[in-house]
């Protein structure tokens, strides 16, 4: 990757398209939204995959971001996290999520990435 300055920030071009990050919403993502991002994305992804080789396929998955604790006090560093995810699927039980979600956790390597650093809570429901 490389990063290039802008008025308003940074901006990379990426196989995908081009990428603009600010401290300023108006003019690009924030930093901490796409670090958040990452956590949240990745687990979903993880999430998806651990279900399919458990050979119990989702129908849908959403994820929604709780809370995002900062601290003020230590530049406004990201501490916690907490991710909630909504499935539904085929034979998802009640049963299977508490091994779903350690193997998430222990298989995302975005929020192995935060070990230490991020508290990162997932919790999980069927809908």
């Amino acid at each position: 990757m490389h990063f290039v300055m802008n008025e308003n920030g940074f901006s990379t071009e990426l196989e995908f398209g081009k990428l603009e990050v600010s401290s300023n919403e108006e003019f690009g993502f924030r930093p901490y939204q796409l670090l958040v991002s990452s956590l949240a994305v990745c687990s979903g992804g993880v999430l998806k995959q651990i279900c399919e080789k458990m050979r119990t396929p989702l129908h849908s998955m959403d994820i929604e971001v709780k809370e995002v604790v900062r601290n003020p006090d230590v530049a406004n560093r990201v501490e916690k996290v907490h991710l909630h995810f909504k499935l539904s699927g085929e034979d998802l039980s009640k049963d299977k999520l508490p091994r779903i979600m350690e193997l998430t956790k222990k298989n995302c390597s975005m929020v192995q990435s935060v070990v230490g650093s991020i508290d990162v809570i997932e919790t999980v429901e069927i809908i």
